[in-house]
């Protein structure tokens, strides 16, 4: 089997301080990372806002514009695992520098587009491409930059940083479109990822060499990357064609490749064939792993409880939390009549709250573990989901929806950032960027399961008994997926809480770590 082997010259070299001494310039890394993490999840946030806007410029419909979101996620699901070993290959950051180089391109193209078939190559494609090429990069770059209680924080910011940026698209995205242009919500992509690059290249430490020669398995790789692809794309977009019977053609381009009137529609057929190519892979890379082939996906390390059992509790915990993502907005736009921009800011509290999670979870974390940390915020979470779902009504009011946001948001803040140190914890070095892909794409694929079900279920509900109905049924039921998903994190086993040595380390930069009450959410 062909294999792209990387020329050693091209490694990047070791810095000449001890790898075991803190980098002095971790910080500023940190700074970078969640930047970059920051814009990745915003961007597509901000973009869902903006649809309205851009279908009245470019006279154009819905299911064109579709493509759009669902190509982003398609890509990004499509390359994560790619990007992550490409990192452990060719030395995450190096390929940081790349996706981030990737990203502001596609941006330019998308805020420069004047068409769908431009905005689709900026947006769908080479943006997505970058993301998948950033996203393991700064979790690797995280795990092995810190060590320690140092670490616990890093990663309660990283999370709180992806959280927020989640909640706070649609109000930034809905300021953006309305006060100025849709295409800023490209431009400051195409600002910031600079500034990112220049930051990589000036204060991350450079990547070191692994302990044995690793190269790029091609066949895995593309296997992988067809067997997600199909994958998302059946649970993206089951519900548009039908999850047994054809609701309509199948289109690619102005080719018809399933038509409305074949006997099964195309999604089994999408996943039938998803599920045979991806057992291809599994059977190739366990293959290559027994042969010390350099597979591009080493099983082994499931036999990892944190790992196995964190990447579990990840997809079930996605597919939940898309309740209020999903539904919320649903029943505030299309029941309350609310605007996108007063949506966005009705649920900005979660955000808020996601941030003051994020800060308390890790300063518990580092007291009794991370593992303990992220069963009481899926908890939580869960909690969140019901208070949120018996106030939902007509009559419902922003503040109603307070105490049910709080507890949600606190629940992610304390729940996600652990929850993606304990699935890393335990894995070597040199496969940090492949686990990482593996952490973003299994919550990829549950948030796509998620959206197909939760959507099929409230759209089922509310024709029976209303909208306000079928929101609480649908938001019953992801409390109950989530709850599910604390049931699963029990099967991950608690972690040994840092030493006092860990605490000596990090006592200078006490300023830095997250704070017991949120007096910088007051100042912003």
């Amino acid at each position: 089997m062909s294999e792209l082997t990387p020329d050693p010259h091209l490694l990047e070299p070791t810095d000449d301080h001890d790898a075991d001494a803190p980098d002095p310039r971790r910080w500023v890394t940190l700074g970078i990372v969640i930047t970059a993490a920051f814009i990745v999840v915003l961007d597509n946030s901000i973009l869902n806002v903006a649809i309205p806007t851009i279908m009245r410029d470019f006279d154009t419909t819905l299911p064109s514009l579709q493509w759009v979101v669902t190509g982003y996620a398609l890509t990004f699901a499509t390359f994560l695992i790619v990007g992550g070993r490409l990192g452990d290959v060719y030395g995450h950051r190096r390929i940081f520098i790349i996706g981030a180089a990737l990203f502001g391109v596609g941006s330019l193209i998308a805020a420069l587009s004047q068409g769908v078939p431009e905005l689709v190559l900026g947006e769908a494609v080479i943006e997505g491409l970058g993301a998948s090429l950033m996203l393991p990069s700064t979790l690797a770059i995280l795990s092995g930059t810190f060590r320690g209680r140092e670490r616990v924080t890093a990663f309660a910011m990283w999370g709180a940083t992806a959280g927020v940026g989640a909640a706070f698209g649609p109000v930034i995205g809905g300021f953006l479109t309305t006060n100025y242009s849709w295409r800023w919500a490209f431009i400051i992509n195409v600002i910031v990822a600079p500034i990112a690059i220049v930051g990589a290249m000036l204060f991350m430490k450079r990547g070191q060499r692994s302990e044995r020669q690793l190269s790029i398995d091609i066949p895995g790789a593309a296997l992988i990357a067809v067997g997600m692809f199909l994958l998302v794309l059946a649970l993206s977009e089951g519900g548009r064609y039908g999850w047994i019977t054809p609701l309509q053609d199948f289109t690619i381009g102005n080719v018809v490749v399933w038509p409305e009137t074949a006997p099964i529609a195309i999604t089994p057929v999408l996943i039938f064939i998803s599920a045979c190519v991806l057992y291809a892979f599994v059977r190739l890379e366990r293959s290559k792993e027994r042969r010390d082939a350099s597979p591009l996906f080493e099983f082994s390390h499931l036999a990892l409880p944190t790992f196995r059992n964190g990447l579990i509790t990840a997809m079930v915990i996605s597919m939940g939390q898309l309740g209020v993502v999903f539904v919320l907005p649903l029943f505030l736009q299309d029941g309350k009549h609310l605007t996108a921009a007063e949506n966005g800011y009705w649920m900005l509290p979660t955000g808020l709250f996601i941030i003051l999670g994020a800060q308390l979870g890790g300063r518990l974390g580092r007291r009794v573990g991370p593992t303990i940390v992220v069963r009481v915020g899926v908890a939580m979470e869960a909690i969140g989901i019901v208070l949120i779902a018996l106030v939902i009504s007509p009559d419902i009011t922003a503040l109603h929806l307070v105490p049910g946001f709080a507890m949600y948001g606190m629940g992610i803040g304390f729940a996600a950032p652990q929850l993606t140190n304990v699935v890393l914890s335990q894995i070597p070095d040199r496969s940090t960027g492949v686990a990482s892909g593996a952490n973003a794409t299994v919550r990829q694929v549950g948030s796509a399961l998620g959206v197909a079900i939760i959507g099929a279920l409230v759209t089922a509900q509310t024709a029976k008994h209303g909208l306000a109905t079928g929101t609480q049924i649908a938001l019953a039921f992801a409390a109950v997926v989530v709850g599910v998903g604390a049931v699963f994190s029990f099967m991950i086993p608690r972690e040994v809480a840092p030493t006092d040595a860990d605490t000596e380390r990090i006592n200078a930069f006490e300023p830095l770590e997250p704070m017991d009450v949120p007096r910088s959410l007051i100042e912003q």
